[in-house]
């Protein structure tokens, strides 16, 4: 459980009841701040930018779908903001509608996207007079059931956001996978979260040319000081034509570990750009002996490399 002080308001992806506040309000140091809802990721981190909010809080990946792909275009792209922590959560999909209704009723389904690809079998198999429509976020789309007054009209959305609007859980665990979970992160504008000692680092490299063996030059660099990647994913750049891509990477470990700030130096040094995203506490139990000892060979090394240049005559 990370234990903190943060002070002032965080942003999140609302409206009240989503799986992001869910999942906010899974961390008591930040259950206590002042919320505020925002529409969308971007108007989020916007927010965060223009420190109209201390913090903000957002989904960027999911056990079934993947990267959410907007939060992590927006980081990279269009904020220079730091992630601070993760936080993963248990998804529960459920149809909601206004009481009375019954699943062989609904004709429109509203959810956000993410949300209905998570669920596309059961809406194919089960909902298949249902029109699905896009919503801002999974909580509005409780909203959009529940002023419809019309049992034809349901939703994919939380459980909490069916209790918040006043609707019927129609059908729940919906989504086509078991074990479904998304992680959020907390991102700030400026400040680097004290090493754990189960962190994680997030990179972008843009490449100085593309060309045969690029990634796995970049991938050396990491697999040479065995230092594990959780995830990577290759983006376009959205400043060139096709082919013109960018690699996102997310390492165990700190940018306090030495080995992380080697590889960062090398990359920095050989790559064309380099952009931080930001060294934090990792959700869940994980060990790290392997980075902790490679950690301990290369301060050995480091050592006796420091040890040979001081006989050298000046």
């Amino acid at each position: 459980m990370i234990v903190t002080t943060l002070r002032g308001r965080i942003a999140f992806f609302g409206p009240a009841g989503t799986f992001t506040e869910q999942a906010l309000l899974s961390q008591p140091d930040l259950a206590v701040l002042e919320r505020v809802a925002y529409s969308t990721v971007p108007d989020v981190l916007d927010a965060v930018e223009r420190r109209e909010t201390e913090y903000g809080f957002v989904p960027i990946e999911n056990s079934i779908e993947g990267t959410v792909n907007f939060t992590q275009d927006a980081l990279v792209f269009d904020h220079d903001l730091l992630i601070q922590r993760e936080v993963v959560l248990d998804i529960e999909h459920c149809v909601v509608g206004r009481k009375g209704t019954t699943l062989d009723q609904v004709t429109v389904l509203h959810s956000i996207p993410v949300a209905t690809a998570q669920c596309h079998t059961f809406i194919r198999n089960t909902l298949k007079k249902a029109e699905v429509r896009a919503a801002n976020s999974t909580s509005d789309a409780a909203r959009l059931a529940a002023d419809s007054l019309d049992h034809h009209v349901a939703a994919l959305a939380p459980r909490s956001a069916a209790d918040h609007y006043g609707l019927s859980v129609l059908a729940e665990n919906v989504a086509d996978h078991s074990g479904n979970q998304t992680r959020f992160v907390l991102v700030g504008k400026d400040s680097i979260p004290a090493k754990t000692g189960h962190d994680k680092t997030g990179l972008v490299v843009f490449q100085r040319a593309d060309e045969p063996g690029s990634l796995i030059s970049i991938l050396q660099e990491f697999a040479a000081r065995r230092i594990n990647l959780s995830n990577l994913l290759s983006r376009p750049t959205k400043r060139g034509g096709l082919g013109d891509y960018c690699f996102i990477m997310y390492a165990d470990g700190h940018i306090e570990d030495e080995l992380v700030a080697d590889a960062m130096r090398e990359l920095h040094a050989k790559q064309g750009s380099v952009k931080f995203l930001g060294s934090y506490p990792a959700a869940g139990a994980h060990a790290h002996s392997a980075r902790e000892h490679a950690d301990v060979r290369w301060r050995e090394a480091d050592d006796w490399v420091g040890k040979l240049r001081s006989h050298i005559v000046r």
